[in-house]
C-alpha cells in the first residue's frame, strides 16, 4: 500500500472514531456521519485504484 493510500486509509478510522467520540458524546450528527461516508468511498476508491 503507497504512503499516500495509508495516509488516507489511517484518517478514515481516525475519523470514524472521532465522529463515534461525538456521537456518543454530544447526540448524533448526519452531517459528520454523511462527511465520514463520503470520506470513506473515496478512501475505498484509491486503495481499489492502488490495487490495479
Amino acid at each position: 500500500m503507497p504512503g499516500s493510500a495509508k495516509a488516507m486509509a489511517i484518517l478514515t478510522v481516525g475519523g470514524l472514531v472521532l465522529v463515534t467520540a461525538y456521537t456518543v458524546a454530544l447526540g448524533s450528527s448526519g452531517w459528520l456521519w454523511f462527511g465520514w461516508v463520503v470520506l470513506g468511498l473515496i478512501t475505498a476508491g484509491v486503495l481499489a485504484t492502488r490495487n490495479v
